[in-house]
């Protein structure tokens, strides 16, 4: 492809809308622009990069023995209603009615197309197991989509949906799922970790996120130095430490606490530890109010609170809200005699002789005991844990990085087919609900992850096997008309070897296309220009680390097809 020819709309300056690198680069690169929020255009650059992730995703999945189907993006409430994911799912569903006052949604997901499609030509263990995958747009209304194509409201996605006949199989299909996810992101050329998650809306009761690690990621990994434990700090299982045996248990007693609201405040008025108090947090859970019990130094992990209590939603409540609930003011909750529903993490029901609120303004309780002095509807893990935790799994050093989440695989049970009512005949002639898993990747995603990680002051930095094109030929031979022979010979030639070339050929000062050379991220650069005339070489330069050979035009093509077919083959 000819530079003078394709639509790269490059911009010199930052643009004011972008807020992490991959949405800065993409913008400047000229790969997408922004329609509204949330939703961006694949201009030509754009869309090569993506259809490089498709590619190797497609290849996966068929490998692993999936099939491609394309669903509707538009889906009839109905069957949402079934699920009764309709209303659990929230505000990111885009609902609305049709001409004939039918209700549908754009689909952010398809567990429910693809179920009711099981139940209509699945018939029999015969015809399982079954995996159906598809690369589509989705769409989920985020109340504030940014980063680009990070967290956009439309994206592309593939999306891959597995039926088996019991548990067993289901762990099959699962476990060839999270190799082929493994040998998808090791082909994009990109360091990952596969870690274990919380399901969220999607369901189900085993999942593994697939992250990519970044510094600009949303999600916050707890990875092990020691064994290969990962896990998403949503779902880190904090390990509870033996408590300290035969301290007897106080007489609780109130004391006086003016003004005293904060722990840090109260611990040093009282001469106490965090360690040594409890505090009582108002949230609300789908609206009802709802105390949680958490150590002093310590902070809640809401996912594990959802997950606890089995709600679709918690929110901190506000000043107000706990006044309200309670008639108490904030700083002064505690659990003896709270008329709320109380519930407690772990390490509160293995303290003994602690410092509470004591629901009355300007005291607290100490010696305070659970069971003693206070019951609780529930003990979990409930707080996030930190680097100062022991691993889960061997009880070795844990480390905190973050990343950026681009798959995730579920295993779903028989959630959907039991709502929906989707069942086959086993062998025995009896009627059995399909076991079910889901595995989806943002391909648009892996796109920004894959900047996000590859990138330096100059621009992108593509890994080969995403770049749009391998090769960028650069001629700095102006009106020189051997020079102009030699690019386009060159151009030629490398086509010839099988390799996507762009042929810089704008009436350009060489500073601009070498800048925008490395603005793009192409991988390899071959600059065609007047030291020819001396030594009858050109240069070829590796974006990467910037290494640079002088070669012959003829050593030029075999170099470059050697070594990217080398690196695509990683």
């Amino acid at each position: 492809m000819r530079y003078s020819q394709l639509l790269i709309p490059t911009l010199k300056e930052v643009p004011s809308e972008a807020e992490v690198v991959s949405h800065v680069l993409l913008l400047r690169g000229g790969f997408i622009r922004k329609l509204t929020a949330g939703i961006y255009t694949y201009l030509p650059l754009g869309l090569m990069a993506i259809r490089k992730v498709e590619q190797i995703v497609r290849e996966e999945m068929n490998r692993a023995g999936a099939q491609e189907v394309l669903m509707p993006m538009v889906q009839p409430a109905d069957l949402w209603m079934e699920t009764g994911r309709y209303k659990k799912y929230g505000p990111e569903l885009l609902r609305f009615h049709d001409r004939h006052e039918r209700e549908s949604c754009l689909g952010p997901t398809h567990e429910e197309v693809i179920t009711d499609i099981a139940r209509k030509e699945l018939h029999s263990y015969r015809d399982l197991p079954v995996n159906l995958y598809q690369i589509q747009t989705k769409f989920r209304d985020e109340i504030r989509p940014r980063f680009g194509l990070m967290r956009g409201r439309e994206f592309i996605m593939k999306d891959a949906y597995s039926f088996d006949v019991d548990d067993a199989g289901a762990e099959v299909s699962y476990r060839k799922m999270y190799e082929a996810y493994r040998r998808i992101f090791i082909r994009c050329g990109l360091d990952f970790r596969a870690v274990q998650a919380d399901s969220g809306a999607i369901g189900g009761n085993f999942s593994h996120e697939f992250m990519v690690l970044a510094k600009t990621g949303e999600d916050t990994i707890v990875i092990c130095d020691s064994c290969d434990f990962a896990a998403n700090k949503e779902k880190a299982a904090v390990v509870l430490r033996p408590a300290a045996e035969g301290e007897p248990l106080r007489v609780m007693a109130k004391v006086e606490t003016p003004g005293k609201r904060k722990v840090e405040t109260v611990c040093e008025f009282l001469g106490i530890g965090p360690e040594t108090l409890v505090k009582t947090m108002v949230y609300k859970a789908d609206g009802v109010p709802v105390a949680v019990l958490l150590r002093g130094d310590r902070e809640v992990e809401e996912v594990k609170l959802k997950n606890l209590l089995g709600v679709a939603d918690v929110e901190l409540a506000g000043e107000q809200e706990v006044f309200d609930a309670t008639r108490v003011p904030t700083g002064y909750l505690g659990p003896v005699g709270l008329a709320l529903r109380l519930v407690a993490d772990q390490e509160v029901a293995a303290m003994r002789n602690f410092t509470v609120g004591a629901n009355e303004k300007n005291h607290h309780l100490q010696n305070v005991n659970l069971g003693r002095d206070f019951q609780v509807e529930a003990v979990g893990d409930l707080r996030r844990i930190t680097e100062d935790d022991p691993c889960p799994q061997c009880g070795g050093r844990l480390s905190l990085t973050e990343g950026i989440e681009v798959g995730h695989v579920f295993k779903l049970g028989t959630g959907y087919s039991q709502s929906m009512n989707a069942t086959f005949q086993d062998s025995d002639g009896q009627g059995k609900h399909f076991v079910m898993g889901c595995y989806g990747i943002g391909v648009s995603r892996v796109v920004a992850a894959a900047i996000e990680q590859n990138h330096d002051e100059h621009g992108i930095v593509f890994p080969v096997p995403l770049a749009p094109f391998t090769v960028i030929v650069l001629n700095l031979g102006g009106k020189d008309e051997k020079l102009c022979e030699l690019a386009e010979s060159l151009y030629g030639n490398l086509q010839a070897a099988g390799l996507e070339v762009l042929l810089d050929d704008r009436d350009e000062r060489p500073g601009l296309k070498f800048k925008d050379a490395d603005l793009l991220g192409i991988p390899y650069r071959v600059t065609v220009g007047n030291s020819y005339a001396k030594s009858g070489k050109v240069e070829v330069r590796r974006r990467r680390d910037g290494v640079m050979e002088e070669l012959t035009p003829e050593e030029t093509v075999a170099f470059l097809r050697e070594r990217i077919g080398a690196e695509l083959k990683k």
